[in-house]
């Protein structure tokens, strides 16, 4: 869980060459991206933020996704929330594992102590509390997408 960060990591598997557990020392070393942009939520807000984590091309990357991965799919600790993405958007520059929002670390109520950030997607394909990233051939659901929501969520 979170009551202890110190003990949180990221599991990084499925179809992929070589599986890592990385705990979050070990992903905020990695060069990071930081930018700032509008966020948009389903529900028709929007807020500016700035937002710094790894880009998740660096992670693909060091894990060396099979060529039958297609998907990714996305767990969070809050409760079977999860989500899943085409590996296409994944990879787009400012796809990123943000760990931390105006210049801090990340707080709880953004997901803390990582999350999915992309500004190509809607607020609930960004998975909060990030445990997990799966590397799959089929599609994955998701949390809200099972609910009806559209699966690719783009904005």
């Amino acid at each position: 869980g979170v009551s202890d960060p110190t003990k949180w990591s990221l599991n990084v598997g499925g179809m992929v060459r070589k599986p890592v557990r990385l705990t979050l020392r070990e992903i905020e070393a990695l060069p990071s991206l930081t930018y700032t942009v509008k966020h948009h939520c389903v529900e028709g807000w929007t807020a500016v933020g700035t937002w710094t984590g790894v880009p998740l091309s660096t992670i693909t990357a060091m894990v060396q996704p099979t060529a039958e991965a297609r998907y990714l799919r996305f767990d969070s600790f809050d409760s079977g929330y999860y989500n899943g993405w085409d590996l296409t958007s994944a990879m787009h520059p400012q796809t990123i594992l943000a760990y931390a929002w105006n210049d801090r670390p990340l707080m709880m109520n953004h997901g803390a102590p990582l999350r999915l950030y992309s500004p190509i997607k809607l607020g609930y394909k960004l998975t909060k509390y990030l445990t997990a990233m799966t590397f799959t051939r089929d599609r994955p659901g998701g949390y809200w997408e099972d609910q009806g929501y559209p699966w690719l969520g783009g904005v």
